[in-house]
């Protein structure tokens, strides 16, 4: 392993709780995420997590069929809250500590999410998952982990993805020989427009010089390798953080209209 991380921000998307299936939650993979989170967090690492609801619910799909698109997107809040019940039940039931806030108030079960609280919670030892987004319409759950990292000052964003396995020049399931990068500079990821994370969330992090590490979640034990600093997946960062980053001039893609 690297140089494990004080305090990283963890992206679970919703549709990496489905596990093999098509819709919900699949106990035994929430299980195995709640396993690698509190094991990260064993490390000495603080972990915050930012969970998704794609497996239950997604406002901007909905929104197409007529439904009114903010109301879509607090409905898709909600079921980020599930998602988020769901992992701190699982990380409890192993023995971890753990809390959830939400950014839309649901004082009954989480507590509301403010800043200094949460801060708190990590610096004593306690997985944080932040859930209900941003608590705005229109904002990805990439945006609302952008935020919550840069808000916590971690010190960078751990962005799982769902059976591919880092940043590709192509989606790889589709594209034999796709190629897959190991580190890429943030303006080379809005260049070629590569699916690593909405605009919005990518651009917070440029700005913030937040480096993202981009990897599957179903990589064994990956959570925990990335968590302590061990290169896996792709790194996206600043210029100077990539060229730190070992092998990295080598790794590269080429400029637009440069040869590769």
């Amino acid at each position: 392993m690297g140089d494990v991380y004080t305090r990283v921000l963890l992206k679970v998307s919703g549709e990496a709780l489905m596990g093999d299936g098509a819709y919900g939650i699949d106990a035994s993979t929430v299980n195995g995420i709640a396993q690698q989170v509190k094991s990260a967090s064993e490390l000495g690492t603080q972990v915050a997590v930012v969970v998704g609801g794609g497996n239950i619910w997604r406002g901007a799909q909905v929104s197409e069929t007529g439904m009114d698109r903010a109301t879509a997107d607090y409905a898709g809040m909600l079921a980020t809250v599930i998602n988020a019940l769901a992992l701190q039940d699982a990380i409890e039931q192993l023995g971890g500590n753990v809390r959830t806030q939400t950014a839309i108030p649901i004082q009954q079960v989480a507590e509301p999410y403010i800043r200094r609280r949460a801060i708190r919670h990590l610096e004593k030892g306690r997985v944080v998952i932040f859930a209900a987004g941003t608590g705005n319409p229109f904002f990805t759950t990439d945006t609302a982990a952008a935020l919550r990292a840069v808000e916590i000052e971690a010190d960078v964003l751990l962005m799982t993805k769902n059976r591919v396995d880092g940043v590709y020049d192509a989606d790889p399931r589709a594209t034999p020989g796709a190629r897959r990068f190991e580190t890429l500079t943030y303006m080379d990821v809005l260049s070629r427009r590569l699916q690593v994370m909405d605009s919005t969330a990518l651009t917070l992090c440029m700005e913030n010089e937040l480096p993202i590490v981009v990897f599957d979640v179903a990589s064994p034990d990956g959570i925990v390798r990335a968590a302590g600093g061990e290169r896996i997946g792709t790194l996206v960062g600043a210029a100077q953080t990539v060229l730190a980053a070992e092998g990295t001039v080598a790794a590269r893609p080429a400029a637009p209209g440069q040869p590769a």
